[in-house]
């Protein structure tokens, strides 16, 4: 590509240079990949194809003096009336009163702006005097800043495209341009600032798209590829009779998705290579199975486990429901920070003599005192709890086994192909068979008797509630309810008979801990809680969850929150106390409703909220795009990852048609240090 300087280009000096300097442009590349970041159209249509409300460009004849009146402070309305297709139409412009003197009855106008089917009416925002032929259809539109004017920008970028010409390296190989049919660069760049047309812009678009995209791909898959090289791990190799053994002998029958995850992890296990990948699936969908029978096999060969999760509560759950699934097959044991004096000692001795198997626990796992005899797994479960220094941790300690992450917050397969690029990713996508969905229902305020009475019948039954509120107290900014006020209340409203217990997230873990263990036992019917709850202990008995002020809350919330209901047999129910404003909050209480599908939902949340906002910006690590849009150009991103893995993984990268796309991927800094995390 071209580096060469932007100065040297004729009719840019010193100072031209430095208001480029500006806005980023520091070399002719940098010119010529300056793009729009929108374009005007200015498409003359018949009167008989505008919809109303559209944005519009329309040419006719004015016919009568304009009208101009001048109204507030320095405020003016200038009507034109004009003969259109045999037709009077209304152009009405603002604060343009100097207009008046330059349009005559007889003049040709060309107008763009705001259609009103009813009036016949244009509400203009840009005019020019004669017709359209003399307009280009399509005009781009720069972020410009400082002294750049659109014509000299436009004419140094036209200087660039004369420059390059001729110069320009073509780095998408030939096989892609005739494959999909891409324009070349020149074609593309030359398009994107001076379309002749939709097609034409639309297929350059579609080149830099793809470009984009292979490019982040081919990176990501070198990297996933180098670090596996760069981190040799454990072959496990295990009896298969035994293993199936223990298959047969579950309570129930694995769903396609658990064991197409199974036979990924099992064959990534098998690898002399460390396994990194990421197991997602939605709130009960039977990821822990599949982390059970992986861990099996891992025993089978001889190493050990160590299963890391956020919460001492979660911790206990996973000791005792694993405990019960290999039924003395395997020795498990619970490490957590609570457990301390004789008993911890015992316990961090039996797993540096490798006396045990599986260690279940949380933080407390890599802490400096333990120390493992022959670790070969780890899995990390909600991993977003867990950083990258954790991992480093357990790297330090000389042990370099898989890696199992998981997660119950479903990302949208085009976030998950570009922000976990570098890990294999395994998808569980099923339900148990004879699990009954949330039934969610949407309430407004008005309603909250009706709900209460409702909780009330549902607690005599024996069952439980939760009762989520999005703030600890009261606040004179947000008028939201408070999750003390509303302790408060509800305590008032089921005293004596039925206990309300309280939960935030200003209570010491501890505190934490012992609400959550009076509430699992059912000594506590109804939970008061902020969303500290939406990751965390399995209460089957609980069968109603409801959700003060839902219209704040993300969907990949909502839904997460929903999840820690249903999870018995007996029918579960969702209600979301909300009075959104907005059509947007509307559609997604209505979206809330008809859906129980994590993944479903997490589609429609990232088109209302774009990828950055998704996953949070600053936590987010998605590369900024010129022109590729995560959301809409998702069949794209699945090309260029499939494409981007064949050529690393057939060794493609090195031969002499890909040399120029070769040292674009290595310039990256990614590649300049150490692989590892």
């Amino acid at each position: 590509m071209n580096k060469t300087p932007v100065e040297q280009l004729p009719g840019v000096g010193e100072k031209v240079k430095e208001s480029l300097q500006g806005i980023g442009i520091e070399s002719v590349e940098d010119l010529l990949y300056y793009f729009p970041f929108r374009y005007e159209t200015y498409e003359v249509k018949s009167l008989s194809e505008l919809q109303h409300d559209e944005r519009a460009t329309i040419e006719g004849k004015v016919i009568y003096p304009p009208s101009l009146v001048f109204y507030g402070r320095r405020k003016s309305k200038l009507t034109l009336t004009l003969e259109v297709e045999s037709m009077i139409v209304k152009a009405v412009l603002f604060n343009r009163a100097f207009a008046k003197d330059q349009l005559q009855p007889g003049d040709w106008i060309t107008v763009t702006g705001k259609w009103d089917q009813r009036k016949l009416q244009v509400t203009v925002s840009q005019y020019h005097k004669g017709k359209a032929k003399h307009l280009q259809p399509i005009q781009p539109v720069y972020p410009l800043r400082g002294d750049i004017k659109l014509q000299r920008l436009k004419r140094w970028i036209s200087s660039a495209l004369s420059f390059s010409n001729g110069s320009l390296e073509e780095y998408i190989p030939k096989l892609y341009l005739k494959q999909y049919k891409l324009p070349t660069l020149f074609q593309a760049l030359h398009t994107m600032h001076f379309p002749e047309n939709h097609f034409a812009l639309k297929h350059a678009r579609r080149r830099f798209v793809f470009e984009e995209l292979f490019i982040f791909q081919l990176k990501m898959q070198l990297l996933r590829k180098k670090k596996k090289e760069a981190t040799k791990g454990n072959t496990k190799n295990w009896d298969k009779i035994s293993l199936q053994e223990f298959v047969d002998q579950l309570p129930f029958e694995l769903t396609d998705a658990q064991k197409q995850s199974s036979r990924e992890i099992l064959l990534d296990l098998k690898s002399p290579f460390r396994m990194n990948r990421l197991l997602q699936g939605d709130v009960g969908s039977g990821k822990t199975i599949v982390a059970a029978l992986s861990v099996y096999a891992v025993h089978l060969s001889g190493y050990q486990s160590a299963i890391m999760v956020p919460t001492e509560i979660l911790a206990e759950q996973h000791y005792q429901s694993l405990s019960e699934l290999f039924n003395n097959r395997v020795k498990v044991v619970l490490l957590t920070g609570s457990i301390k004096g004789k008993k911890r000692r015992e316990i961090v001795e039996l797993i540096k003599n490798n006396q045990v198997d599986v260690i279940v626990g949380t933080h407390a796992l890599i802490q400096d005192e333990i120390e493992y005899s022959k670790l070969g797994f780890v899995v990390v479960d909600e991993q977003h709890r867990f950083g990258v220094q954790q991992r480093r941790i357990l790297r330090e300690k000389g042990l370099v086994p898989d890696v199992l992450f998981m997660t119950a917050t479903p990302i949208p397969r085009t976030l998950s192909i570009t922000a976990f690029g570098d890990m294999d990713v395994s998808t569980i996508d099923q339900m148990p068979v004879g699990r009954k969905p949330v039934k969610t229902y949407w309430a407004k305020e008005q309603m909250i008797s009706r709900v209460l009475h409702f909780i009330e019948e549902e607690v005599k039954k024996g069952h439980q509630a939760y009762v989520i509120c999005p703030l600890i107290e009261e606040s004179e900014k947000l008028d939201i309810q408070n999750v003390l006020d509303v302790y408060q209340q509800l305590t008032a409203y089921f005293s004596p008979v039925y206990q309300v217990g309280l939960m935030h997230g200003r209570l010491s873990n501890e505190e934490k801990e012992n609400v959550m263990r009076e509430y699992a036992k059912n000594n506590v019917q109804v939970l008061v809680s902020t969303t500290v709850v939406e990751v965390g202990v399995n209460v089957p008995n609980a069968t109603v969850m409801m959700i003060y002020d839902a219209e704040r809350f993300g969907l990949a919330q909502l839904h997460q929150l929903r999840g820690r209901v249903g999870r018995g047999k007996e029918q579960s129910y969702c209600i979301l106390l909300a009075d959104p404003k907005t059509d947007v909050g509307k559609e997604r209480m209505q979206v809330m409703t008809q859906t129980t599908d994590g993944f479903e939902l997490s589609e429609f949340d990232l088109k209302l909220r774009g990828p950055g906002d998704f996953f949070g910006k600053k936590q987010s690590g998605l590369p900024d795009f010129k022109v590729a849009d995560l959301v809409h150009d998702y069949r794209a991103l699945e090309t260029a990852r499939k494409d981007a893995q064949q050529v690393i993984e057939s060794g493609l990268l090195e031969t002499e048609e890909f040399i120029n796309l070769k040292k674009i991927v290595e310039q990256d800094p990614i590649f300049q240090g150490e692989i590892l995390d």
